[in-house]
């Protein structure tokens, strides 16, 4: 037994400097702020862009988003509106390695990592808008290991529309969309001579 209190002392000691392999507290859901004791966020440009399948949303309609760039080990990802730090809306079953997070009384109103196995651009969530008539963007805290993260990532705006609606994928200029690569179509012309 006096041989198992030290290894629970340093596995204690090990989980406070991994930060939080398990996923973000909730009380990171406003600020986006992974609480890595001692570390601060990357003062650099991101390398990551947030990707939409639309432009547009309709309440109730699937939205997928999925974070390009290099490959990452922890995320918290939300939805927003205007100005705001709560999350909105409601996201549909989160991608492997991945878990919901609750956030402002909204059981899915966030997604976070379930652990530190890598994630990338072929890790695609999909999102539920609420009925809202303001325009919604996603916001992103991504790391790449516990020292090297970025904040406030943000996606384009998505507008509500109507039925009918053109959607198109936005947000960056990777030529991917819900993990697909997209195929640019060129055609040429002949004249008949």
């Amino acid at each position: 037994m006096e041989l198992l209190w030290p290894g629970l002392l340093m596995f204690q000691m090990f989980c406070f400097i991994n930060g939080y392999p398990n996923g973000a507290p909730s009380g990171a859901c406003e600020d986006m702020l992974p609480r890595h004791s001692g570390v601060l966020p990357q003062p650099s440009p991101a390398p990551y862009t947030i990707l939409t399948n639309a432009r547009v949303f309709q309440p109730g309609k699937p939205i997928t988003v999925t974070i390009i760039g290099p490959e990452y080990r922890g995320v918290l990802l939300e939805a927003r509106t205007g100005g705001g730090l709560s999350a909105l809306g409601t996201w549909q079953r989160p991608p492997p390695d991945t878990k919901f997070l609750q956030c402002a009384h909204n059981p899915r109103g966030a997604v976070t990592h379930s652990n530190t196995n890598l994630k990338g651009n072929s890790t695609v969530y999909s999102w539920i808008p609420p009925n809202c008539a303001s325009p919604v963007y996603f916001m992103a805290t991504v790391a790449q290991q516990r020292t090297v993260f970025w904040v406030n990532i943000r996606s384009t705006d998505l507008t509500r529309g109507k039925t009918g609606d053109l959607d198109l994928a936005v947000g960056a200029s990777t030529g991917m969309a819900e993990g697909k690569p997209l195929l640019p179509l060129y055609v040429q012309h002949h004249k008949k001579q």
